[in-house]
């Protein structure tokens, strides 16, 4: 979670002992008779994966150099660390450093030890490899250099303990962490952080932010009541079960038909604009519709039970009920008695839709089971007409609408005869279009489309946001991360240049890339696509914002690539030739309030960051100058995968990666100005009290994460948005 509670939080002395006592049941049930572990068990028992480190904590416990560690031995040097000073702690922490040291206990080596270049460079080899962070070796030299250097006052040529405890002092952070436990060093496994969101639904906050959907839910079942309840007086001279199935007949008329309104993307973005994105909840008619949807699901299988039933205690003795439900020979319905059949088709294909539209299926790989699936809607709608007499009068005003949107939508596709003219494949198989611009296509910053490649998939349509600025006028960027079939089919293309289908295609392929980062490769030719939109996202509020938050986790960046740039260039400053006097262009319209934007981007692995690293390394550059109450713009890089600065294996690294960035001016992860932290980020408190006005947080990116930012923005007051479609 991105919270306090998971960012590689502190262990309190109540944690730390139930970690011992963990620890001391892994050590029984992998010790053998003679109630020892070695190398390889010890690995298992406290799940230490790098060799290094394994082989340095065995080192240390085993006291009396037998090749294994009993439980007395364990449990003395655990307790040394839990319960030990800060002198202990910092000893162990420089033992491990040193290589050639053995003990963790300083009578048994009393401050003889010191660390050379050699064996600092070991160490932080490791931990790049512990952190998953990838350096060329010309950069190891350069952290190896800079943390001894700055750690070995004395220039003897080695680092004495005191030395090292010295250098420690200049970072508060770990030596706070050193003093609050130590038995985060060996990683125990995670303790699951749910218990502060158990009653979470009850809280004032949760009922202040969500007030617009609440008040719409509550609308919506109201209206579902009295549909309901109408229904079934006005059926009451048919029994009990006979009103059941008319009540939810109504209620199916209604939402068959609301389901669609939800889904008006071209009416719902015009809408955005208007006043109503105050009163109703807009942003999340992708939640709102997924909710009609399983509504539309009960309301069908009570609907068509409740007519079984019927059919059975009235005690229809004319038809069997396989011809009762697989026939017209009993002549119910409007149109030629086939109102049964129709219904369990109905039943059958509604099934089909909510299950392939399940996150399991959409996640998994397989978007295309549930984009073809849900056109099963058009014979739903045909089927509804068919199958009841009174639908149509729902359903006409609403479909003509839909109708009429679908005409735009293919009229526009079709127009302007658009091209794919460039392709970059980025690291993590993210494919990088630039799709050439046409003249009559505007757009907002964080709008999405819908775009279809006749030579990837003929008929099919994916919605992919935009990552370029409105104001670039001659392309459009599109970052396509590779997660299912459409979208590998779509990188697996442009990586085969040679492939038989695109004979004829002028095309040119360049390694492109950054230092340390590894390489991209760029794919330029012409290649047809149609694009359907754009359509408003939640992301367009950012502008009418005081003080937005962006977090982008991932590929969910791509929203707020588009954003960025935007903002640059409406504040993009200009410097006179004659007398060098600066200004900001500052061309703010009545719709942008913004005083401050803080930019989150959380990524799993390193590699990711080459994503957008050139354009926010242009974005430092139009930041460069520091502004009187502040910069406008600040950039927070986290990577998931790199050790806390908490975790023994890379405080070392860490203190050295700080070191370099302030003497390069520059990241050593992404060549970016802005440090890249390890974890995940704490960000909620600070926020909170730079006092530039009411915070809007908005967030793209996975689902898991977003409960966990959106439970903190309660807490806080934060208005919370998730992009989403």
């Amino acid at each position: 979670v991105c919270c306090s509670a998971g960012c590689g939080g502190h262990m309190s002395s109540d944690e730390d002992a139930r970690w011992l006592e963990w620890v001391t049941k892994q050590f029984e049930n992998i010790a053998g008779e003679d109630k020892e572990i070695d190398l390889d068990e010890f690995k298992t028992a406290l799940k230490v994966k790098e060799s290094f480190f394994a082989e340095r904590f065995f080192s240390l416990f085993d006291s009396d150099r037998s090749g294994s560690i009993s439980l007395d031995e364990l449990l003395k040097a655990l307790n040394l660390l839990i319960h030990g000073t800060e002198a202990d702690r910092l000893r162990f922490l420089f033992q491990v450093y040193d290589v050639d040291g053995q003990s963790p206990e300083p009578e048994h080596n009393p401050g003889s030890g010191s660390i050379d270049p050699d064996e600092l460079k070991t160490v932080l080899k490791s931990c790049l490899q512990e952190s998953a962070i990838s350096l060329p070796e010309e950069k190891l030299e350069d952290l190896t250099l800079v943390l001894f250097e700055s750690a070995d006052k004395d220039n003897s040529g080695s680092i004495t303990f005191e030395e090292l405890k010295a250098e420690l002092e200049n970072f508060p952070e770990v030596m706070e962490n050193l003093t609050i436990s130590a038995a985060n060093w060996l990683k125990p496994p995670e303790v699951e952080q749910k218990k502060h969101q158990t009653h979470r639904y009850l809280t004032r906050a949760y009922w202040q932010n969500n007030s617009r959907k609440l008040l719409f839910l509550c609308l919506y079942s109201l209206l579902n009541l009295l549909l309901f309840v109408g229904a079934v007086l006005y059926h009451r001279y048919g029994g009990g079960w006979f009103m059941l199935a008319k009540g939810c007949g109504q209620c199916l008329n209604f939402n068959c038909t609301f389901v669609m309104v939800l889904m008006l993307r071209r009416c719902l973005t015009w809408v955005r604009t208007t006043w109503v994105v105050r009163v109703l909840p807009l942003d999340q008619n992708i939640l709102l519709h997924q909710i009609v949807g399983y509504a539309i699901l009960f309301f069908t299988v009570v609907h068509t039970a409740a007519h079984v039933v019927n059919f059975g205690t009235r005690a229809l003795t004319h038809f069997s009920l396989w011809e009762y439900l697989l026939t017209t020979r009993p002549g119910v319905g409007w149109v030629k008695g086939t109102a049964s059949l129709t219904g369990v088709i109905l039943q059958l294909l509604i099934f089909l839709m909510v299950i392939c539209s399940s996150t399991f299926v959409r996640r998994s790989g397989h978007f295309e089971v549930f984009y073809w699936t849900h056109l099963s809607y058009i014979w739903v709608w045909i089927l509804l007409i068919i199958h009841c007499a009174n639908f149509w009068k729902w359903f006409v005003v609403p479909g003509l609408v839909f109708l009429l949107e679908k005409i735009v939508g293919i009229a526009v596709s079709r127009m302007g005869g658009l091209h794919i003219v460039e392709v970059n494949l980025l690291p993590s198989k993210v494919t990088h279009l630039v799709i050439r611009r046409p003249q009559f296509f505007q757009f907002k910053p964080g709008d999405y489309i819908y775009i279809n490649i006749p030579k990837i998939a003929k008929y099919e349509w994916h919605p992919f946001t935009i990552s370029s600025a409105p104001e670039q006028s001659d392309t459009l960027w599109l970052h396509v991360r590779s997660m299912g079939q459409w979208t590998n089919r779509l990188y697996e293309y442009f990586r085969q240049p040679e492939s038989p289908d695109r004979t004829g295609l002028p095309w040119q392929l360049t390694l492109i890339g950054s230092p340390g980062l590894g390489g991209s490769e760029r794919v330029c030719f012409m290649c047809q696509c149609y694009v359907d939109g754009p359509y408003g996202t939640p992301t367009r509020q950012i502008f009418a914002s005081e003080h937005a938050v962006l977090i982008g986790a991932g590929i969910g960046i791509t929203p707020f690539a588009s954003i960025l740039q935007s903002i640059m260039y409406r504040m993009r400053k200009h410097l006179c030739p004659s007398c060098n006097y600066s200004w900001c262009e500052n061309i703010k319209d009545s719709d942008m309030k913004l005083r401050k934007v803080d930019f989150i981007w959380i990524n799993r692995d390193q590699k990711s960051f080459e994503w957008f690293v050139s354009l926010l390394t242009q974005l430092e550059l139009d930041q460069a100058d520091e502004e009187p109450e502040g910069r406008f713009l600040e950039m927070h890089m986290y990577m998931t995968s790199a050790l806390s600065k908490n975790d023994m294996k890379a405080i070392g690294l860490q203190m050295a990666l700080d070191l370099l960035a302030k003497k390069e001016k520059k990241d050593s992860i992404t060549g970016l100005r802005t440090r890249t932290q390890p974890g995940r980020p704490r960000w909620e408190k600070k926020l909170s009290e730079e006092n530039k006005g009411k915070v809007h947080v908005f967030y793209c990116g996975a689902p898991s994460l977003a409960k966990a930012i959106k439970a903190q923005c309660e807490n806080f007051g934060f208005n919370f948005y998730k992009e989403n479609f």
